[in-house]
């Protein structure tokens, strides 16, 4: 049996864990950049504030409601999300993170000591509740992709758990979900299984393999077919940390890595978007040396808008291909500043820059040049990232950064107008009690 366990309004819940004066008002938190709404509290919808609505168009009808907000805090949703994550590995060796406010816990050596699957659902989630203070919703069934849909309509019942044990449970909620709402489904293929009739769970549960293989994407249409009928297809991972504190799935090294943000204003300086670039690189390289990898390619991109009453969006790159693979900041540093040298036009305002690393191969297997670095010389390069990573991750992220990245806190920095406190790593801003 495998539960998923998954937080509720995750960024509003960690806002009113340190601020309870919110409890019971409508509420929601801003992407980057104050751009749109990404997490709203129940009270915000039901008033009918949408997912992703821009900022500045709901910003009156916001006021009107005395709905508060805030803007993204990722710093404290990691950490509130690594504190959850604990308490779940109380009850089960085996949590796999889904997503920084999802994790599916697996049960299945648990099915002698725990007799009761609802009772113990109940506890994991009074205890998280307990201990971090965010209210969850949490699905068990024999499957991960039963456990998701138990989970999604774990979110209408009063206590918040829903355990699928028996065909009959399972019949009945597939019977409940439209096929829409199937995890790995997607908005490709809905409307698709919709002509075809197929309008809930339990309608493509009850297809034949073969039409499910002609018709879903072959192999992996069937692993879903196959976990919809209780057969366990998909296997259970390990979780892995972001570099924001962020929870992120582990299942594979990724193939590219990329770090950008849009600014607070537009810049115009080439010093102000080397700083930029230098720290976005720095960020990416992170990345990279958590994963073990190496980069052949970077791109550097810059971001411009036309201005007008429809203004258009138009992203220049330039592709830089590095003489060996590194996973050194400064090298990586020194390549996109070569880029921006390509692409910088004087007078031209960018919204937005960022960088790419793709080309990756693992670091402690490179293909060296003839007159390329020694293995001496990637050694001791190693040595110093390693020691670099180490320093930030124990003083904070960019106690120690290369002069070109500017100050800790630039002048490019996107809009937080709304930041709330950073209560549970930073030693200046902890909760005060009073």
């Amino acid at each position: 049996m495998y539960a998923l366990v998954d937080c509720n309004n995750f960024y509003v819940s960690c806002e009113r864990v340190f601020q309870p004066a919110l409890e019971g008002r409508p509420g929601v938190v801003l992407s980057n950049n104050d751009g749109c709404l990404i997490s709203r509290s129940d009270e915000a919808k039901a008033l009918g504030l949408k997912m992703g609505a821009p900022y500045h168009q709901v910003r009156p009808f916001l006021r009107e409601h005395e709905v508060w907000v805030r803007s993204s805090n990722y710093a404290l949703y990691g950490d509130m999300s690594r504190r959850v994550v604990e308490i779940l590995g109380l009850f089960t060796p085996e949590v796999e993170v889904y997503s920084i406010d999802e994790a599916f816990l697996n049960l299945a050596g648990l099915r002698y000591t725990v007799p009761d699957l609802t009772a113990y659902a109940t506890r994991i989630r009074s205890t998280v509740l307990q201990y971090v203070g965010i209210p969850t919703c949490v699905g068990v069934a024999p499957t991960k992709t039963l456990a998701k849909l138990a989970n999604r309509l774990a979110r209408r019942t009063r206590c918040g758990v829903l355990v699928l044990e028996t065909p009959a449970q399972r019949q009945a909620a597939l019977a409940a979900t439209p096929i829409g709402d199937v995890w790995g489904i997607g908005r490709r293929y809905a409307p698709k299984l919709q002509e075809c009739n197929v309008r809930t769970a339990a309608d493509l549960a009850a297809l034949p393999e073969s039409w499910v293989r002609r018709r879903l994407g072959g192999v992996v249409g069937v692993r879903l077919w196959q976990e919809l009928q209780g057969q366990p297809c998909l296997e259970f991972e390990n979780p892995e940390w972001d570099e924001d504190g962020q929870l992120v799935s582990a299942a594979a090294a990724r193939h590219t890595i990329t770090h950008s943000r849009s600014f607070g204003q537009p810049q115009q300086e080439q010093a102000v978007l080397q700083q930029a670039l230098a720290a976005f690189v720095a960020r990416a390289a992170e990345k990279l040396r958590r994963q073990g990898g190496a980069a052949h390619l970077l791109t550097v991109l810059l971001g411009t808008r036309q201005p007008g009453e429809t203004s258009t969006s138009r992203t220049h790159t330039a592709v830089l291909s590095l003489p060996e693979a590194t996973e050194d900041t400064a090298e990586l540093i020194r390549a996109a500043l070569r880029g921006l040298q390509k692409l910088w036009q004087p007078g031209v305002a960018y919204y937005r820059a960022g960088v790419l690393l793709s080309g990756l191969e693992p670091a402690d297997q490179p293909q060296l040049r003839l007159f390329g670095s020694t293995p001496e010389q990637l050694a001791r390069c190693r040595q110093l990232m390693a020691a670099l990573d180490a320093l930030n991750q124990r003083f904070g992220r960019q106690t120690v950064r290369y002069a070109v990245a500017g100050q800790k806190t630039p002048s490019w920095s996107g809009r937080a107008a709304f930041k709330s406190a950073q209560y549970t790593t930073s030693w200046q801003q902890l909760w005060t009690v009073r």
